[in-house]
């Protein structure tokens, strides 16, 4: 595969686009433009909610930087758009990108590979019927998450602490995703680790601990407030933290992912076990987000961090091809 080359490519940063996290997607678009831009890399928005992908060749771009977020950003289904336009993108391939983004899914895989995740319950539509909803916290214990399975940066998502407060639960889940996902309630520090590269050249970056108000970091506190405190150095204990890293790296590779992502952790504050919660393919790219806060930390700034992800950019189909 040929090298990404400055002088000779010009890159769309996909952003915007029709999830629910638009927003948060044009602050990510937005920054990371910036930054290639400052490069010296030919850099463009598109926003695929405005004009159709088929037009990136039309308008001779010939690499994408996708700083899309959620449903038909993150799911495979833009990656699989640009494997067929032939045009090289950042992040996990199609199956990757689409097994990550279904929390169910990721769960699945996980604990087929061992990998510690919190107890869960899956209901499809068909099976939500009142008795199963109400057989949830027999099953999970309460307190408990209620959350839509193929979305992103907390949309949707409720602790319930006391079975009243179910059903209002399912029906936010439920504005969001026809399929429900319900998982045992982990108490303890939440932390996050961003991973880069590909196999056996993944590496972990700093592990970034969380400490949001009241425990709450949801959407408004990820991207809106400053009343979140992050810790980068984590200030975990050392062997933990390596840990925390290496359940992450085990993690993105158990998905096939590639280029970047950042593995979601919980860590039990009884017995501190680390329980994965998900695996994010198309990370935030904000004042806000963890990974440049965790690679900063690492030594790599914004600006590097941009450039460092594209130049990973290939399709699915130039895995272990020699280009000319």
């Amino acid at each position: 595969m040929k090298p990404f080359d400055i002088q000779s490519s010009q890159v769309a940063v996909l952003m915007g686009g029709t999830s629910a996290e638009r927003e948060v997607s044009l602050m990510s678009g937005k920054g990371v433009l910036e930054a290639l831009q400052s490069k010296g890399v030919n850099a463009h928005a598109f926003d695929p909610s405005e004009q159709p992908l088929q037009r990136l060749p039309e308008l001779g771009f010939t690499h994408a930087f996708i700083a899309l977020h959620g449903r038909h950003g993150e799911d495979g289904t833009v990656q699989g758009a640009l494997e067929l336009l032939g045009i090289p993108y950042t992040g996990s391939g199609v199956m990757a990108s689409a097994m990550a983004m279904d929390k169910h899914m990721t769960k699945r895989i996980w604990l087929a590979e061992n990998l510690s995740t919190p107890a869960s319950v899956w209901l499809t539509p068909s099976q939500q019927t009142a008795q199963a909803i109400a057989a949830v916290p027999a099953q999970l214990g309460l307190p408990l998450i209620v959350k839509p399975p193929h979305e992103g940066s907390s949309i949707g998502v409720s602790k319930v602490t006391q079975a009243a407060e179910l059903q209002a639960a399912v029906a936010l889940a439920t504005r969001y995703d026809p399929d429900l996902l319900c998982e045992a309630f982990i108490q303890g520090d939440e932390v996050t680790c961003p991973v880069l590269g590909e196999g056996d050249n993944a590496v972990a970056l700093p592990v970034v601990r969380i400490a949001a108000p009241g425990g709450a970091y949801d959407y408004q506190n990820k991207y809106f407030t400053d009343d979140v405190r992050y810790h980068c150095p984590s200030g975990l204990p050392p062997e933990e933290e390596k840990a925390i890293q290496a359940m992450s790296v085990a993690a993105y590779k158990a998905l096939g992912c590639r280029g970047w992502g950042r593995a979601d952790v919980m860590v039990r504050a009884s017995d501190r076990q680390a329980f994965l919660l998900e695996m994010n393919t198309s990370p935030g790219m904000t004042s806000h987000s963890l990974v440049p806060m965790s690679a900063k930390a690492a030594g790599i700034d914004y600006a590097q961090l941009c450039l460092r992800i594209l130049s990973s950019a290939r399709l699915d189909s130039q895995q272990g091809v020699a280009q000319p």
